[in-house]
């Protein structure tokens, strides 16, 4: 969420409130007695009070002046009086208090004066009597029945929800008004006296990133204590997010304290100091402390009776959180504890699971504060626009450097603008580094190493890559270095393949390898920017403190001269990386200290160049001849080298693990030396267009064979003996005929892919004895049994996934398909030209999931296996209509968790029982939510061409919108014109439902396919109501919506007197802590 749109609501979220109470009250009542009272004595106590004194009603709604005035308190009082209930405007507030309440956290005290709490609570009494002639009225306005409806069932819900809160009770035949009155007051001022913080000036952004940690939090739930993590880099907001949360939280504890800065002061004071710090704040005792040792057993003591809200702000050592928050079991119940710190391995190193990442500003965001701090303004003159841009872009989302920047650019030029982020981007804000900094200077020496290689020349490569690169750079495994710098939120690992960090934070590492050697880049120990390669290049500057250079840039303009030699004098050059192929030269010296070398269209390898220590070699479009030298290369690349025509003898190379020559399309021959690399993992050949044969492997170590698009390989390599690690083969596009006996040797095999129309394949029986094969994918035109292969003699595979695709099925191999993949749970036959499918795919006991798209000579499904969940058969035109019946039967759907989608739009079955021409599908039920199955025939109105959307079927509860389980398990599926569809939708656990859920009474559920937005048209529906999981007297599909009956008073008495135990006194409470 943006910014707060008045200044009035930069102040309630910023600063505090306009009022210090809100006092919500039937005027009939109360004005002259009870309410009146109270606002004079509040009024007195310097409480600043909210009352209506002008019956600001408009309509039968209140105004916005109301609503204004509820969301500028900070404390929210409703006095509920016997006829309270019978004013619109009341229960209207209340609403609004309980969302407020619920949404952003206010303090609500509810107030029973002279009326019972479970009156209140379940709606009896006065109570009851009050909703019933509201329900009686807005039956009979039929115009604005629904949304009358919906709003009855929010005041139900905000009474109920109000009863439940503590407040206190107060009957005037026990006790006097003005000692209640007082005690009142007593407490809210001490409410009040929780002093609010200075959050900032424009809190863009904040508002959705509170109300997120709001619900981590479940301030509500008072029966445990509660830990939370805010982590993120320097200068991301956490502090500002922990202070606002602070303000939005606070008044619902009885003690508070924020503890600013706990790294800084801790250096600077002790921890003894900051444990002198809690107690003084919390339970106002001053004492003198010599070790934390001794304020530990004090803490506890002191706050394990409170509910206690406790921030530790910028916690960057385990120590600080055991000497201030060592457990859960320190504070009282409902207490919460929240730290903020770089560092996520520290939450979790004290056992704290919940957690909240600080993001960066989104665009939108960004724009809007970065106008506030440099204009003081949202809306700016539009010249100013492009400049705007640059400048969000240089702070990518940092709410640090965006006010930083503002500031430094209120009230100048654009010429100034420009002139200011040119010289940021050539040396970065001092301000900005020095706090984006602690992290770095909080590393050890060889993660600050680790984490200056990935901001200079490593940022955006493939985890693995960097891993290897590392590796080989340090001569150990990475991987618990680049975890540091990820919990420490230097880094980021993107889908869990990319290694990636925040610009400034990349900016922050390469000031600080550049202030190594300011004037001089020869002397720096990495160089990325290509005008310093430029230059030591150009001016032969080059030494031994070079450890790597990386070169990515374009062609510049003018192509740079050098002699080839300049890398000798960089002895201790270990990576080095040149993604450009301008320099002229064809003879370069190369470093035999290099361990990672990657070059592009690098025209040869010197034959003095002599590594000993070189374990990454990557020569794409290069021209390369001999390997016998690099004895310990693990990762060899040599893809699109054009020249390449035969991988020589590649013997000497028994450390390799990775070799890929991808897309030579002039390779023809290979060495069977490849066969017998007995470390090598993964083996990439793909697109080797003119290569025919294959030399036989056994590779004891492989993983991985990528075969596809060698379009004249005509056989599969042999395999020599025993593979047990190769999971996957991938063979696209080849003219491979057959897979060899020897296959059977890929005991380890998991996922098969053979696709392509030049490939007349035959599949060999061997794989059912395969028994890790659980993906296969067949597409192209042929796939056929070998004749001998008789189903009775056969075993079946493991495998669970199917997919022949464009195959050449026919009515004789389908039997033996099936019974090869007999424990199949996915099966896919799309796009195939079978026109039966036989009665013998019931065997198959474990599919759940059938595919038979666009089977368009398919007339026959004689049989549906017991366990099948889905079954789609889109553009199967020529399906029998018995069949299309068959498949709609009733013991098919029992279950009440199917969907199946069927071409045409085809007549409901009679046993859906409520029908419907248009949208939405409604009914009411009582007690639990029954599981249902929705008949739709989809038509495309209004656009013919478009052919298929993806849409979702969602259910709504009393105008509460609840997201269904179905078989598809994700609520968004394929829609296509002209089709119908039968979807079952899971029983839902109640417990989710939250207060969308009315006990003891009738809910109302609405249905809908959500197909609004698309030119789609939802013809005919239809629901049924699965009997064995309902009881139909729970369920009525027209408006059948039952009065409460009242209860007697006397019965209503016995009630009270087991409900009033319910109730939570505060103000009795309050007096227990004093005593």
């Amino acid at each position: 969420m943006a910014m707060l749109q008045s200044s009035s609501s930069f102040s309630s979220f910023s600063y505090g409130f306009t009022y210090d109470v809100f006092l919500n009250f039937r005027g009939t009542d109360t004005r002259y007695g009870f309410t009146g009272n109270l606002y004079k004595a509040l009024c007195d106590g310097g409480v600043r009070t909210f009352i209506d004194h002008k019956d600001l009603h408009e309509g039968d709604r209140i105004t916005q002046s109301l609503v204004k005035a509820i969301e500028e308190s900070r404390i929210l009082i409703p006095v509920f009086s016997k006829n309270y209930a019978s004013s619109l405007f009341c229960l209207d507030e209340l609403v609004h208090i309980i969302h407020r309440y619920e949404e952003k956290g206010c303090f609500v005290f509810p107030i029973f004066c002279d009326v019972e709490p479970s009156h209140v609570r379940h709606q009896t009494g006065s109570y009851g009597e009050a909703l019933a002639k509201h329900e009686e009225r807005f039956q009979n306005n039929k115009e604005n029945y629904n949304d009358n409806m919906k709003r009855l069932h929010k005041w139900k819900m905000a009474l109920n929800q109000a009863a439940n809160l503590s407040g206190h009770h107060f009957n005037p035949r026990n006790g006097y008004e003005f000692e209640f009155i007082r005690e009142i007051v007593k407490y809210v001022s001490n409410k009040l006296n929780h002093v609010l913080l200075h959050v900032v000036d424009y809190p863009v952004g904040l508002q959705h990133r509170v109300l997120k940690v709001n619900s981590l939090l479940k301030v509500g739930s008072n029966d445990k204590v509660k830990m939370l993590g805010i982590y993120g880099p320097g200068g991301i907001g956490k502090t500002t997010l922990a202070k606002a949360v602070y303000n939005f939280i606070a008044g619902q504890f009885e003690c508070v304290c924020f503890l600013h800065n706990v790294r800084e002061n801790s250096a600077k004071h002790g921890l003894e100091h900051l444990q002198k710090d809690l107690l003084s704040k919390i339970v106002g005792l001053d004492i003198k402390l010599a070790d934390t040792s001794e304020g530990i057993p004090i803490i506890k003591q002191r706050l394990q009776q409170k509910k206690v809200l406790l921030i530790l702000d910028d916690i960057n050592k385990l120590k600080q959180l055991q000497a201030m928050a060592g457990g859960t079991d320190w504070f009282g119940a409902g207490s919460r504890v929240i730290v903020t710190t770089r560092d996520k391995n520290l939450l979790a190193s004290h056992g704290i699971e919940v957690t909240y990442e600080t993001h960066e500003l989104n665009k939108k965001e960004a724009l809007e504060l970065l106008r506030w701090k440099a204009f003081k303004a949202k809306q700016v003159d539009s010249s100013y626009e492009c400049i705007l841009n640059r400048a969000i872009n240089y702070a990518a989302g940092l709410p640090l450097a965006l006010e930083i920047l503002g500031s430094n650019l209120y009230g100048k030029h654009i010429e100034e603008w420009n002139s200011l982020l040119d010289r940021y981007e050539r040396i970065p804000s001092e301000e900005i580094q020095k706090i984006l900094r602690v992290s770095f200077d909080a590393l050890e020496e060889d993660e600050r190493s680790v984490f200056l290689d990935i901001a200079c020349c490593f940022k955006g490569y493939k985890l693995k890559e960097v891993e290897d690169m590392l590796c080989a750079h340090y001569g150990q495994r990475m991987r618990y270095h680049i975890g540091v710098l990820v919990k420490k939120s230097l880094v980021k690992i993107i889908n869990e393949r990319f290694v990636t960090l925040h610009d400034l934070i990349e900016d922050m590492g390469k000031e600080i390898v550049r202030q190594e050697s300011p004037k001089e880049p020869g002397k720096r120990s990495r160089l990325s920017f290509h005008e310093d390669i430029f230059q030591v290049l150009e001016e032969n500057s080059g030494t031994s403190q070079i450890e790597i250079i990386r070169l990515d840039f374009p062609l510049p303009q003018a192509i740079v001269e050098w002699k080839g030699d300049e890398l000798k004098k960089m002895k201790n050059l270990k990576t080095l990386i040149v993604k450009t192929s301008f320099f002229p030269k064809p003879h370069v010296h190369l470093p035999d200290n290099l361990r990672v070398l990657e070059w592009h269209s690098l025209r040869d390898i010197p034959s003095e160049f002599l590594p000993k220590n070189l374990s990454i070699c990557k020569l794409r479009k290069s021209c390369p001849t001999s390997f016998k030298m690099f004895m310990v290369l693990k990762v060899l690349h040599l893809d699109e080298c054009k020249r390449l025509r035969e991988i020589s003898d590649v013997s000497g190379l028994q450390n390799l693990e990775e070799f890929s020559f991808q897309r030579c399309k002039k390779l023809r021959t290979i060495h069977d030396s490849i066969g017998f690399l007995n470390k090598l993992k993964i083996l990439n050949a793909e697109g080797c267009r003119k290569l025919k044969s294959f030399p036989p492997i056994q590779l004891t170590s492989l993983e991985l064979l990528r075969l596809s698009y060698c379009y004249r390989l005509r056989n599969f390599p042999e395999i020599l003996g025993k593979m047990e690690n190769l999971e996957s083969i991938f063979l696209k596009e080849t003219s491979i005929k057959e897979l060899p006996n020897s296959f059977q040797n890929l005991s380890g095999l998991r996922n098969l892919l053979l696709d392509g129309f030049r490939m007349f394949l035959r599949l060999p029986s061997s794989i059912l004895v395969m028994p890790k094969l659980s993906w296969v994918l067949v597409q192209g035109r042929h796939l056929l049994p070998k004749q001998c292969d008789k189903p009775s003699s056969m075993v079946s595979s493991n495998v669970k996934s199917l997919v022949l695709i464009e195959c050449n099925l026919t009515g004789e191999s389908l039997p033996i398909i099936f019974k090869w993949f007999a424990n199949v749970t996915n099966l896919n036959l799309s796009k195939s030209n079978i026109t039966i499918l036989p009665e013998c795919i019931k065997e198959l006991r474990s599919l759940e999931r059938l595919y038979l798209d666009c089977c368009k000579l398919l007339q026959e499904i004689r049989a549906i296996p017991p366990n099948l969940k889905f079954l789609s058969a889109i553009n199967c035109e020529s399906l029998s209509s018995s069949c299309r019946s068959m498949l709609l039967d009733q013991e098919l759907h029992e279950v009440g968790d199917t969907m199946f989608r069927l071409p045409g739009t085809l007549r409901i079955p009679r046993w859906f029982e409520h029908q419907s021409t248009r949208q939405p599908i409604s009914f009411w039920f009582h007690n639990k939510l029954p599981s249902i199955s929705l008949f739709c025939t989809i038509g495309c109105k209004y656009h013919p061409n478009v052919t298929s959307i993806f849409s979702f079927f969602k259910i709504t509860i009393n105008g509460y919108e609840c997201f269904r389980e179905g078989p598809t398990n994700f609520p968004y599926i394929k829609i296509e014109a002209n089709h119908t569809y039968l979807v079952g939708l899971k029983l839902l656990d109640l417990d989710r439902l939250g207060e969308a859920f009315l006990k003891r009474e009738w809910n109302h559920a609405v249905v809908t396919c959500d197909i609004s937005t698309v030119p789609f048209d939802l013809k005919e529906s239809r629901m049924h109501i699965f009997k064995q999981e309902s009881r139909m007297e729970d369920i009525q599909f027209t408006n059948h919506y039952k009065k409460r009956e009242l209860v007697d008073d006397d019965d209503d008495d016995d009630d009270e007197e087991e409900e009033e135990e319910d109730v939570v006194d505060v103000l009795d409470d309050d007096h227990h802590h004093s005593q």
